[in-house]
């Protein structure tokens, strides 16, 4: 299912160290002495056959992602995407007692950007925004009430797994559309964080007050009639009276986007809530007598509701003519002359290694004489160079790709040997997972993917030679994987969720291309064994 957690990577770790105390073999590195006093040079060999060709994917499962996206984003390469967002509000506090006189001062929706805050030596704040991209062009967001149930299990398993929802169900939770909310007009995000005071005492006149600082996001106020009906009136009704009524209520927010130019942004919507503000009595038929006036005791309170439950993005993606025919007519038996990679609901290649089986005997010719020549492998790199014809050079090349046994729907076994590992996200995982490297006129050169562990796992441990899976990645220390919708051609099940939360895509020299010196190839430092 879903998002996988930690344990995968524990498992990857100590199968790793399995398969390290067990191989008798000591590999070294490149043109040292490997075995006994036998001193070899190390051979480079890179005539291997890779097949590998590209598939739009099936929907992908688009809910329990690690951070969500709205807004729209226009590749240079790949065209304009819009992310929509379907998301659920629970309680915070279930069967809230507003007491009678409640009055609803305010509704504040707040969505908080990724930010980093730096305090000067005024005290003052200032803020650095991330996970924003494009942000320069206004875009409109409205946000409807949806009349769409977002449930927890699927019923179709008897309710034993948890429901998926796709990146192509847009149309669906459109038709469920219920009455406009607010509409955020013109919108470009901004870096400046807001200033809120918070009446500490029974007073209405706010003479104890704390400020608090938030950081920048999208912050709004919603109309106080909407949530009067719908919250403050339903007090002590079975709407409110625990968040499984609560969700069936009130089915959530669809938050939609219209606009042209850049304007993407990544949220963690566990931080995003609605706050409603409303002044209230102490306590029904409680007076206080100032002089000689009686007086109501009034004070201020707070219902949030969060955005803790389900949300789900749907994506409206648009192709060229030229790549989707060449989606359309993928030769899986030769390869194909271009390669393609895009985040969200995006695009995979696929990377066959050693070509046919033609004794018969179930492993592939190639792969079968490294076994029997018992090849220590030294290095093995699969190198992707970009098709800088095709793509547009600059910030919008993604800087990371990600490689993952299809049949396993598993890291590779060098994920887990990287000592990086711990590294910052753009950098982590970079021995086995190159960063593009970059000329020095900022353009994307090539990616350099290590399988050094695998192959050697392929030749020493009869590993099976599974079909491997390239994808964008946008951080490729998270270990999750998403459904798909379908199962797809050759055996696609599931994909890294750090691509589906991916927004760029770049272009690659496939094993046919036309420019042989940019051919897709694999690159094998070995030594025989005697």
């Amino acid at each position: 299912m879903k998002i996988k957690n930690l344990l995968l990577q524990f498992l990857a770790i100590l199968g790793a160290i399995i398969f390290m105390a067990s191989c008798e073999e000591e590999i070294g590195t490149i043109g040292s002495e490997v075995i006994g006093d036998q001193n070899v040079n190390t051979t480079l060999d890179d005539t291997k056959t890779i097949v590998a060709y590209s598939r739009k994917m099936l929907p992908v499962q688009s809910n329990q992602l690690p951070i969500y996206q709205l807004g729209v984003y226009n590749d240079p390469t790949y065209g304009t995407s819009k992310v929509n967002l379907l998301a659920q509000l629970i309680l915070g506090e279930t069967n809230p007692d507003f007491s009678e006189g409640t009055v609803l001062d305010s509704v504040v929706l707040y969505m908080p950007f990724f930010s980093e805050g730096t305090v000067d030596t005024s005290g003052d704040i200032s803020y650095t925004l991330d996970s924003i991209y494009g942000g320069a062009t206004p875009i409109n967001i409205s946000i409807f009430e949806s009349e769409y149930f977002l449930r927890d299990f699927d019923p179709s398993t008897g309710f034993e797994e948890s429901q998926n929802y796709y990146t192509n169900q847009g149309p669906l939770f459109s038709s469920f559309k219920g009455e406009l909310i607010h509409t955020i007009e013109g919108f470009i995000p901004s870096a400046n964080g807001y200033t809120t005071l918070e009446i500490t005492d029974d007073d209405v006149s706010g003479s104890d007050t704390i400020t608090n600082q938030l950081g920048p996001g999208i912050r709004v106020m919603l109309p106080n009639e909407y949530f009067l009906e719908k919250i403050i009136e339903q007090e002590g009704s079975a709407n409110l009276i625990n968040n499984n009524n609560f969700r069936d209520y009130l089915r959530g927010f669809y938050f939609e986007v219209e606009g042209q130019g850049d304007n993407l942004i990544k949220y963690d919507m566990s931080n995003a809530k609605i706050d409603l503000h409303f002044t209230a009595q102490t306590l029904p038929g409680v007076l206080s007598v100032a002089g000689d006036v009686v007086v109501e005791q009034r004070f201020q309170g707070l219902l949030t509701l969060n955005f803790g439950a389900i949300s789900v993005n749907v994506f409206e993606n648009e192709l060229t003519p030229q790549i989707s025919q060449d989606l359309f007519e993928v030769n899986t038996t030769e390869g194909q002359e271009t390669l393609y990679v895009r985040g969200g609901s995006g695009i995979i290649s696929v990377i066959e290694l050693f070509g046919d089986d033609n004794d018969g005997n179930g492993i592939a010719d190639e792969l079968d004489q490294m076994r029997q020549e018992k090849w220590l492998i030294n290095e093995a790199n699969l190198i992707f160079y970009v098709d800088k014809n095709r793509v547009e050079a600059g910030s919008k090349e993604p800087e990371r790709l990600i490689i993952y046994d299809l049949k396993n729907n598993s890291a590779l076994i060098d994920y887990a040997f990287d000592t990086t590992s711990g590294d910052e996200p753009i950098d982590s995982y970079n021995i086995h997972l190159g960063r593009l490297e970059r000329g020095s006129d900022n353009a994307g050169d090539f990616y350099k993917i290590r399988i050094t562990n695998h192959l050697s796992n392929l030749i020493h441990q009869d590993s099976t030679n599974v079909a491997l899976g390239l994808v964008v990645s946008q951080n490729v220390g998270e270990p999750g994987f998403q459904d798909l919708e379908n199962e797809q051609a050759p055996g696609i099940e599931q994909i890294p969720a750090n691509s589906v939360i991916a927004h760029e895509g770049t272009v690659l020299h496939g094993n046919t291309s036309t420019n042989q010196a940019r051919r897709l190839k694999l690159q094998i430092y070995y030594t025989e064994s005697n």
